[in-house]
Parts: structure tokens; sequence; C-alpha cells
């Protein structure tokens, strides 16, 4: 844990045991420690250096801890304003590296080779770390890892940074067990969420300036990707992207205009799943009803807005802002 601050394990282990002593000399602490008298003298000192523990008068030199509170407040502090000179150097950098790089004289220059599915996950990973606005991204299967595994963190850093995640689901990503609730949860720190069964592929879109397309659209697409640069060909990938955002089906409140409401509650669920094109047994797997009540809730909503097929029921659930 105290790594995070620069503070190694010997050196945290020394103070921790430090902490729960209260005051302690180095041979009372070599044991907790699990190395000798000298080498526990040298981590005291070094934790009297960094601010952790205080030298009390006397000898045999006995060391009290600083309080953890004060002591972390103050690693963080510091963490922090190394991190903020990193950014600032970082972004001379880059704009002497976007000076130099002749782009119009260079198309290659353009678009990198991703090669690796390491490679193109640590780079998906550097898009939403370095994005400033807006993360717009294209989500269809086939997926490297867990799907619903591990976002929550990443989602509470992007409300920090107040970070727009904005993402057009492929109907079929929802038919995943537990997907479903995934999203609502993602929509619940900000995600604007939205489904259609025309995602042509994985997409994901750094503000303007950065876009990763799979090379391929297969299950090999994680294998392989480019990193597009600011050009042509990263407008046309981002005109895409708004032009299926348009038409795809909202899921969430945050993103939907209800000047129209209707005049019975209807699950949201249900409707953003059947206005993005799920099938009965789709819609059923995702909201863990029978297919016999997805059935009925259905018939239940096309009676209600007057439509004979599924498609005009989808149709004039949209158009009344429903879904």
């Amino acid at each position: 844990m105290w790594d995070a601050v620069g503070v190694s394990g010997t050196e945290a282990t020394a103070y921790e045991a430090l902490v729960h002593r209260g005051q302690a000399d180095a041979e009372a602490l070599a044991g907790a420690v699990g190395v000798s008298k000298g080498q526990v003298a040298r981590v005291l000192r070094r934790l009297v250096q960094r601010g952790l523990a205080t030298r009390l008068p006397g000898a045999p030199a006995r060391y009290v801890a600083v309080p953890p509170d004060l002591a972390a407040g103050s690693l963080i502090a510091e963490r922090e304003r190394e991190l903020s000179r990193l950014r600032t150097h970082a972004d001379q950098l880059a704009a002497e590296h976007a000076r130099q790089r002749p782009q119009e004289h260079d198309p290659a220059s353009l678009v990198e080779i991703i090669d690796g599915a390491s490679n193109v996950q640590s780079a998906f990973v550097r898009l939403q770390r370095t994005a400033r606005h807006e993360i717009r991204t294209f989500d269809r299967p086939p997926y490297l890892e867990d799907p619903i595994a591990g976002n929550e963190e990443q989602y509470i850093q992007s409300e920090r940074r107040k970070l727009v995640y904005r993402v057009v689901y492929h109907s079929s990503a929802l038919e995943i067990p537990g997907r479903l609730e995934d999203v609502r949860r993602r929509v619940q720190h900000g995600e604007r969420a939205r489904v259609s069964r025309h995602v042509p592929m994985k997409m994901a879109l750094c503000d303007d300036q950065l876009a990763l397309i799979p090379v391929t659209t297969g299950s090999n697409a994680a294998e392989a990707a480019y990193l597009v640069h600011p050009s042509s060909m990263l407008d046309a990938f981002s005109e895409l992207f708004e032009a299926l955002w348009h038409r795809a089906v909202r899921l969430n409140d945050r993103d939907r205009d209800r000047a129209v409401e209707s005049d019975r509650p209807i699950d949201d669920r249900l409707l953003g799943l059947l206005s993005g094109g799920a099938t009965d047994e789709t819609i059923a797997r995702a909201l863990g009803w029978s297919p016999r009540t997805v059935h009925r809730h259905i018939h239940r909503m096309m009676a209600e807005v007057g439509a004979e097929t599924r498609f005009q029921a989808g149709m004039e659930v949209v158009r009344r802002g429903w879904a």
C-alpha cells in the first residue's frame, strides 16, 4: 500500500510496527520487521528523513511514529506535486514532438500499428489516461478479457477527472450474462450509453486526438490495431461515431429528452433492448426473465402503442421518447 507513495516494503513494515508500538528502538523492531538490528537502524533513519518517524532524545536511540494520517497526507501531496511537474514536462515534450513530426510530408507517421494483444490493451489504457475531455467507443464482442470485471475503479477515476464516456454497444454485447447490469452501473457513474445492431467494429476515440481501431473484426481483433493520429482518417472515424450515435437507441435517462412521457411506466431495460433489435431470447437472458414473460410484456406494449409488429413497436417507443 505504501509503495504508492515511494515507501518500500521494509520501510512500510517498520513504520507500521512502530505505529503499533507507539515508540521503540531498533532492537525492539528487528523481530517484527524480520531483519537485523543494524538494518532496522538504517531503515529508521530513512523514516526520519522521509517524515514518517521522529527520533526521541537520549540513548539508545528510540523512535516514535508520525501519525499515519499526517504522514500519508504529506507523502501524497509530495507525489501529486511530482505528478503535476511530470504532466507539465510531458505536455511541453508533446508540443515539441507535434511540431517536429512531419505529418503533412510523411503520411505513414499518421498511423501506427500496435502489434500483440497486451500492447493493444495497453494502448487502450493509455488513451483513457491521456484523454482530457471525452472517450467515445464502439463496444462489441469478442472480448479479450471479462468485459464486466474491473470497471468500477476506471469510472470512479473518470468522474474525478470530469471525463465523459459515450459508448455505443452492439446489441449482442448485452446478451452476456450480467452485462446489462454492468452497463447500468456505468451509467450511474456518468456514462452515456446507447445500443445498436449496426456497430461495425470496436473503436476508441480519445478527444479529437487519437483513435484505436482493430486491424480485423474477427475473433483475433484484439491481436493488432491501428493508432490513428490527427488526420482526415481520424475525422472520418469521428463522423462515423457521431452518425451511429444519433441513430442508436438510448439506454439512460441522462441522454434523453423526456418531454413526452408514457401514460404507464414501462421497464427501461426492456425498451432499450427491444428498440436495439434484441430477440426474445436475448432479452430473456439479459433480464433474467422467462421467454414467456418477455413475450407477454412485448405484446402488452404493442397493444399499448397500437403496433402490429415488433418493429413498429420499437419505432413507436423511440418516437415517443420512452427509450
